[in-house]
């Protein structure tokens, strides 16, 4: 049934292309991978653009999608070139910066990236997804109204190492301690310990207990019932965590945290947006985390929107496409047409289904909200 669905958008979509170049219409291109590992997540960026043509209700819009396939070069190319000869001077994606530098060839066209690895606008490509820029910058200004002043950043040894060390340096982070830790469960564990100073604290609540035992006031006696309850004693040399990293990595780095006596009381666990992935309230014990993220209200109400129109869950992802779509409209309507990547430079905020952002010092910035987990619930800070 969804194949059947998807071939039917697909044919709408190539019957509108074959109107007249010259009828004023606005054409864009999407970009998907609707073959190879990812095509499930093509599947749900065509449903997305869909969803937000629906929503436009304007019938001078024309979709021209193509396959740009699973991390394939050759097919990436091949799909540019032919939306570019069916008349679009504008293109949705690609979903990741797995090419970026080929998208720098196509000079007179415009791609609006679903990529969140740079904030920046370049020549001829701007980047919309939930950048780690904008992420750290709202941990931030958080902990900044916390009040806190002793901030761990922790993340792990990958591939994505050096681009975080060097937001960090973008971003003078100077004033925050930094930690790196191996990915391995097996090593995680005894690495955070050393960052807890665990040995230690535990070496000073044995230290205590043995002192009080030999005592029969009763003073004594009832700060020792209280210390038989606890597994260390002394504080941790910190009293906030940023955690870059995600799904099963995340909950491994979570349960060491909570392994070492780190109370979530007195220090502040953040991390990076997580979807709202529900997940992380069954296989973690943190009951207070927080995490800068899109508008929650406007994402579930495009899931359930997505659910309800396809009867499919969709990727996360695709509520960038959903804003992608809705933001050329935008700048099309408002400037009588789109005729270079200086018509995105607009000078007001803009609303999205992703919330505010707005596009500033050559970059494009989002202002996200802070969420915390709350007894096995989401709520806004």
């Amino acid at each position: 049934m969804v194949v059947t669905f998807l071939s039917y958008i697909l044919i709408v979509f190539n019957t509108n292309l074959i109107a007249e170049e010259n009828d004023g219409k606005l054409r864009i291109g999407l970009l998907a991978p609707f073959s190879g590992d990812y095509k499930d997540l093509g599947t749900s960026l065509l449903l997305s653009t869909q969803l937000a043509l629906e929503e436009i209700d304007d019938d001078n819009i024309i979709i021209i999608p193509r396959d740009s396939g699973s991390d394939n070069k050759e097919k990436l190319n091949n799909a540019i070139r032919d939306i570019i000869n069916n008349g679009a001077k504008i293109i949705i994606g690609p979903p990741t910066s797995s090419f970026a530098s080929e998208l720098e060839k196509y000079d007179d066209t415009i791609f609006i990236s679903l990529s969140n690895k740079d904030p920046r606008i370049l020549k001829n490509t701007i980047n919309i997804g939930i950048s780690l820029e904008s992420q750290l910058n709202a941990i931030k200004d958080f902990l900044t109204k916390e009040k806190r002043t002793k901030t761990v950043i922790l993340y792990p040894k990958n591939e994505y190492e050096k681009f975080i060390d060097e937001k960090i340096k973008q971003l003078k982070l100077n004033d925050y301690e930094v930690f790196k830790y191996d990915p391995d469960p097996r090593i995680l564990t005894g690495e955070i310990e050393k960052l807890t100073n665990y040995d230690q604290r535990k070496r000073n609540l044995e230290s205590r207990k043995k002192v009080l035992e030999k005592k029969d006031d009763d003073q004594s006696k009832r700060e020792l019932e209280i210390l038989e309850r606890l597994y260390t004693l002394g504080s941790v040399n910190f009293d906030s965590l940023i955690i870059i990293d995600f799904g099963n990595n995340l909950k491994s780095v979570l349960s060491s945290l909570i392994y070492t006596d780190v109370d979530d009381q007195t220090v502040l666990f953040t991390t990076v947006n997580q979807w709202f992935d529900e997940s992380i309230f069954r296989e973690n014990s943190v009951k207070n985390l927080y995490f800068p993220s899109i508008n929650m209200k406007q994402f579930k109400n495009y899931n359930e929107n997505y659910y309800k129109t396809f009867d499919l869950r969709p990727d996360e992802i695709t509520i960038l496409a959903y804003d992608a779509l809705g933001l050329i409209y935008y700048v099309w309507k408002k400037n009588n047409g789109i005729s270079s990547i200086n018509n995105f430079f607009i000078k007001d905020k803009i609303k999205g289904k992703i919330g505010t952002f707005e596009f500033k010092d050559n970059k494009i910035r989002q202002e996200l909200k802070i969420y915390k987990t709350d007894s096995g619930k989401f709520k806004e800070y």
